[in-house]
């Protein structure tokens, strides 16, 4: 060590040297995350309790399916059906071969589609080309995606860059803190993001949705962030992919301990939209995506039901790519819009707008959650 440096300089070379080590691994860590995402072997073992929410069934819907109008808006925008490809990969040959078939299967619904977190873009620019989808997908609604501590360490303008350099038309913000803490060199420090949000909102010329990603959008949160000009939240909650598990199955040894240990951490995404639709957000004009967990059009429909605006799905949607390319993506996505438009059937709801007016029970485990709601 440089006998002269000063402690903070000193401080600064160490986290330089940390954040050179974690940069150059960041292709493999993206391909990590592909795999064990899409193999199922980090799903949270505690279930999303969609499976409380029970709708009920009309006999006489009085209804043509062919009648039901599934399109709303998301940030203005007019979408085909409520259901998005929620941001999952990039990074790597094989993310961007995934990317392009998500992007162009989610053009061909009509619903959005949102890239993986473009953090290793800043890192390492020769990875751009794995975020480009828009010669895939010319007319596709495109969220460009950034953590939100490195919205903390850019500038509104390169930040502007970033989101241009994809050709997208909003941007996510992704929130992360306990997949980070899982993760062997993983941010630790968090502060400031608050205020990057509310400078993004602000400037950035196109809309914001602030995601989770994994462990659910508590009330406080959620008021918070309406609070710097938010408009639009995913609530990303438990029971689909658990990030912490996906983190510990990279780490070696005892550094996947905290991993295993956070395994299950986070809100239901079932909980997370009921507490926010009950906290008022909706009405307030916070348009809630619901995912985490999402598997079939049931479960949108349920998501729907408790006050989303919209279903988030994402490593199902993986694997449809995975396994059958655009094609196979597409009819994956086609199925599931299928199953929401039965639900609406099936509940004598003629507009997809009004399923939060549709009657159900909810049941079990989400019925102490909904009571307990936090103020």
């Amino acid at each position: 060590m440089d006998s002269g440096a000063l402690p903070a300089e000193t401080g600064r070379r160490k986290e330089k040297a940390r954040t050179r080590v974690a940069d150059s691994d960041i292709s493999q860590r993206k391909a990590d995350h592909i795999a064990i995402a899409a193999s199922g072997a980090a799903d949270f073992r505690r279930p999303t309790l969609l499976d409380d929410v029970h709708l009920i069934h009309a006999s006489l819907p009085e209804l043509a399916a062919d009648e039901i109008d599934l399109t709303t808006e998301l940030l203005g925008r007019a979408i085909r059906a409520p259901l998005m490809v929620t941001g999952m990969t990039g990074g790597t040959p094989a993310a961007a071969a995934l990317n392009r078939a998500l992007a162009a299967a989610a053009a061909d619904v009509g619903i959005p589609f949102g890239l993986g977190s473009q953090r290793a873009m800043l890192v390492r620019p020769e990875t751009a080309d794995t975020y480009q989808v828009r010669a895939a997908a010319p007319d596709v609604y495109l969220f460009a995606n950034l953590g939100g501590v490195q919205a903390v360490q850019l500038s509104v303008e390169a930040v502007r860059d970033l989101v241009r350099a994809v050709d997208a038309n909003a941007l996510c913000i992704h929130l992360n803190p306990a997949q980070e803490l899982a993760q062997p060199g993983g941010d630790r420090d968090f502060r400031g993001v608050e205020s990057a949000i509310a400078r993004l909102v602000d400037g950035l010329g196109v809309p914001v949705m602030v995601k989770e990603t994994g462990c659910g959008l508590s009330p406080d949160v959620a008021r918070r962030l309406r609070a710097v000009g938010v408009r639009a939240l995913d609530v990303s909650g438990a029971g689909g992919t658990s990030w912490t598990a996906v983190e510990s199955q990279r780490a070696a040894g005892d550094a996947g301990a905290l991993g295993r240990e956070l395994w299950d951490w986070g809100l239901p995404t079932a909980a997370a939209v009921g507490w926010l639709a009950a906290a008022g957000l909706p009405a307030a004009g916070v348009e809630l995506v619901a995912s985490g967990g999402i598997r079939d059009g049931l479960d949108a429909a349920r998501a729907l039901a408790l006050g989303a605006r919209v279903a988030g799905m994402a490593a199902p949607a993986l694997r449809a790519a995975r396994d059958g390319g655009r094609e196979g993506a597409r009819a994956f996505l086609a199925h599931v819009i299928g199953g929401i438009r039965a639900a609406a059937l099936l509940t004598g709801t003629r507009r997809v707008r009004d399923f939060a007016a549709a009657p159900r029970v909810i049941t079990g485990e989400l019925a102490q959650w909904l009571a307990q709601r936090p103020e």
